[in-house]
């Protein structure tokens, strides 16, 4: 994994979405890649809905970059924070509009 002591904590957020739903948002700067990602960032971000997580995206050590969103485990491609943010908010935007 990495050690707290060289990483950087750059965001931790939660925002509550309804009653039963928020978003956890825990991003990271590492002194050296997560086995399987190629960039210096570690990170999840989270819906959690009714107790049970709905959407995540995160670089767990080995997997590298992914996302789990309806049942499914699927590959995602960093490109950037910026972009990384987008496509997880236009998410929850997709998953608030279903519900």
């Amino acid at each position: 994994m990495f050690s707290n002591m060289k990483a950087r904590l750059l965001l931790r957020e939660r925002q509550s979405l309804t009653e039963t739903a928020f978003i956890e948002v825990v991003i990271w700067r590492v002194p050296k890649p997560v086995s399987g990602s190629g960039h210096d960032y570690k990170y999840s971000m989270a819906l959690i809905a009714e107790g049970a997580c709905v959407l995540r995206y995160d670089n767990e050590a080995g997997k590298g970059d992914h996302k789990h969103a309806a049942g499914r485990e699927v590959a995602y491609r960093f490109t950037s924070l910026a972009t990384l943010q987008t496509d997880f908010w236009n998410d929850v935007d997709r998953w608030r509009a279903e519900q």
